[in-house]
């Protein structure tokens, strides 16, 4: 079992890390709108989701006028941070267990999954020494990711005025 210490610094990092990154968004809305920042904003907060702003970014990235070069950078950043998103959603949205000495020894996802016969929700998952493992290692995905887009946004000439 982890230490319930150890599981929350994680989480709060995970947190971290991933808020500091998703705000990137908002430079790469504003490059493929070709808007001033503050524009890029607006369209960021009215969206209110992560998955909502990822759509408009993969859609953007898609048109016509993308170049090659842009489509492919953005949509590989968006497909690795689609796949990380599951990592902090799990942690963020499910319920902790906890053993007789207080530390967290899993994770339930508060999820229903339905089939023609039945409903079950709520997998759970121990929290052992290989989820801390795979906790650590999307966290430092993120922060790859994060300097990824970070490299997309200082060399673009439509945005890296602005910074």
């Amino acid at each position: 079992m982890a230490a319930m210490s150890d599981v929350l610094l994680r989480v709060g990092r995970l947190n971290y890390v991933w808020t500091n990154t998703e705000s990137l968004l908002i430079y790469i809305i504003a490059h493929l709108l070709r808007v001033e920042k503050e524009a890029a904003i607006v369209v960021f907060l009215t969206l209110n989701t992560t998955r909502a702003r990822m759509d408009l970014i993969e859609r953007l990235a898609k048109l016509a006028s993308t170049s090659a070069s842009d489509r492919k950078a953005i949509l590989s950043a968006m497909a690795r941070l689609k796949k990380e998103s599951k990592t902090r959603n799990k942690y963020n949205h499910c319920i902790y267990s906890f053993d007789e000495k207080g530390e967290i020894s899993s994770t339930q996802l508060m999820r229903l999954v339905e089939d023609d016969k039945e409903i079950r929700y709520g997998k759970i998952e121990q929290m052992d020494a290989r989820e801390i493992d795979l906790l650590e290692k999307s966290i430092a995905e993120i922060v790859d990711i994060s300097r990824a887009l970070w490299a997309f946004i200082h060399a673009s000439p439509r945005i890296s005025g602005e910074l």
